[in-house]
């Protein structure tokens, strides 16, 4: 080899031990880098399995500020479609509490870990009522059993189960949030097991597949200790926005309700962007933060 080429040679291995070395510190720097982050950083995942559904789910769960030392329990909010909401919801809920009289809570992402059907994103079937559509996944079964039905086992009688169990979460404070299919699920929760959650925030429900099991006579339902805060906005999908108004109009005729209900109408907004700013509003609704509604409202 000349001396040249040695040169050559010398100043190829040198480049790429740096561009190693640079690519093990980028690894490392990188890492886990919600971590990095101070309001995600204590969030603890697990993956929870169900003998009902046959599968598991990815469960996220948010620690308040000052949980280590808090004497008390915190209320708890269950949030579905976790790999998105989560996320938003766990860092949001800080500056919620920061700004206003909302308590502060734990968070729990109910998730997928995917967004693709085709993958096992499944929330077409977890969250649907019969009859249901060959369209999600169940074959047009009439099985009260599935569907929604073994969602909301899996999520009261294990996961809900579980996080108080192992969490300083307060049973008296558990609160469901859904937003289109899960708000579908939310009122199906509402409906068929008022107890089972003391605040509920559904936002611009997907009825279908079966809307008519929402248009009832719930004057007979035993009084449940809940609340349910149903929005619809203003801009939402014109067939969602449409089947909102009717619901809303019949609960509100309703000669009595088995929870405390409040039906919003969100001006301009949107199917999901607005998700945040309602999950705001439900929530000093929820705890009765007095504030100035910027909404809307029929009240019982």
């Amino acid at each position: 080899m000349t001396r040249k080429n040695a040169r050559a040679a010398g100043i190829l291995l040198a480049t790429l031990g740096a561009l190693s070395s640079a690519g093990a510190f980028a690894q490392e720097r990188t890492a886990e880098p919600l971590r990095a982050i101070a309001t995600l950083s204590d969030t603890d995942h697990f993956f929870l399995e169900s003998e009902d559904l046959g599968r598991g789910l990815h469960i996220f769960v948010r620690k308040p500020e000052g949980y280590d030392d808090a004497p008390d329990s915190f209320p708890t909010v269950y949030a579905l479609d976790g790999d998105v909401t989560f996320p938003m919801l766990a860092p949001y809920h800080l500056l919620l509490a920061f700004d206003t009289g909302v308590p502060e809570a734990l968070i729990v992402g109910i998730a997928y870990g995917t967004l693709d059907p085709e993958k096992g994103n499944y929330r077409s079937h977890d969250f649907s009522t019969p009859p249901f559509s060959p369209d999600y996944g169940l074959g047009g079964a009439e099985d009260e059993t599935k569907g929604a039905a073994a969602f909301h086992r899996f999520l009261t009688d294990v996961l809900v189960t579980k996080i108080e169990q192992d969490y300083k979460a307060d049973p008296r404070r558990r609160i469901l949030i859904g937003q289109s299919r899960g708000a579908h699920f939310a009122l199906y929760s509402a409906y068929d097991a008022p107890d089972a959650f003391w605040g509920r925030i559904a936002i611009n429900p997907s009825l279908k597949p079966n809307k008519a099991r929402f248009f009832v006579d719930l004057s007979k339902l035993a009084r449940a200790d809940s609340n349910l805060y149903f929005a619809s906005g203003e801009n939402d999908w014109p067939r969602l926005r449409k089947e909102a108004l009717a619901l809303f109009e019949h609960l509100n005729a309703q000669e009595r309700l088995p929870w405390r209900l409040k039906t919003v109408t969100v001006p301009a907004a949107t199917h999901g962007a607005n998700y945040v700013d309602i999950y705001r509003e439900g929530m000093k609704w929820l705890f009765r933060v007095d504030a100035p509604a910027p909404v809307e409202t029929d009240d019982h």
